[in-house]
């Protein structure tokens, strides 16, 4: 299927390793030209290189997404330099093992605020698009409930409100706005690969419960991302799409 991307303009935040450069790998094999921002400078530029050895064309900024002013410099760029936006993935988290004060407010700074700040720089290009899309990343912790309160899902539960209420207030503009909730995902460097490591017993566990018999990986979130950013799903809006090979056991309303 031609999900109809070629040439279009995709900024992806977190974007040089992860679900985040999945996600820009796999729109640059569509067609789309890609903006990546992330903390790692060189990191940045390889991931640059990459991408543009695909025949798309890339900028990348180092970025902080707490910091206001980078993430501005960070989305003019790329519109200048890539001629406009038309989908924005906002995918940084700050992960959400500390359940402090200093966790909460980490996790509310990089995964709530960040994608708010993101969406209000973004959107005015999304609307010239004339096919604007945003996908947020959140998770299956979003709606599961677990032994202690944690700030990841808390805050990406938070995520789907705002997603859901986004949809509704761009749709005038011709901006679609869908969420993507990852379950367990396995990939390079990722946080269930140190556990499968040091925490074998809890890994060999989670995949137990996981009816597919194994993990996700991240080009399997990307390649959902890219439909729902695409044309082809051009009547979807204000959905979650959990991905997560029936790990959570509830009925998706």
């Amino acid at each position: 299927m031609d999900l109809q991307l070629k040439d279009k303009v995709a900024l992806i935040t977190g974007s040089t390793k992860g679900i985040g450069r999945a996600i820009a790998e796999t729109l640059a094999d569509e067609g789309c030209h890609i903006g990546v921002c992330a903390r790692n400078e060189a990191e940045v530029d390889e991931t640059v290189a990459a991408l543009t050895a695909k025949g798309v064309k890339a900028c990348g900024s180092v970025v902080d997404v707490t910091d206001a002013a980078s993430m501005e410099s960070w989305v003019n760029q790329c519109a200048d330099t890539l001629g406009g936006i038309d989908i924005f993935v906002p995918n940084v988290s700050a992960g959400g093992a500390d359940s402090s004060e200093a966790g909460w407010r980490a996790n509310f700074e990089a995964d709530m605020l960040a994608t708010w700040r993101g969406v209000e720089l973004t959107t005015p290009h999304l609307s010239k698009s004339g096919q604007g899309a945003i996908v947020i990343i959140s998770t299956t912790a979003a709606v599961e409930a677990f032994a202690g309160p944690s700030p990841y899902g808390a805050i990406k539960a938070g995520l789907l409100n705002y997603s859901s209420n986004l949809s509704q207030a761009l749709a005038a503009s011709g901006v679609r706005v869908n969420a993507v909730s990852p379950g367990p995902i396995f990939f390079e460097g990722g946080a269930w690969e140190q556990i499968k490591t040091h925490m074998t017993d809890f890994y060999d566990a989670t995949v137990a419960n996981i009816p597919m018999g194994r993990m996700g990986t991240n080009y399997e979130i990307a390649d959902t991302v890219a439909f729902l950013a695409s044309p082809r799903s051009a009547f979807t809006t204000g959905a979650n799409l959990v991905v997560d090979g029936g790990f959570t056991k509830r009925v998706q309303f």
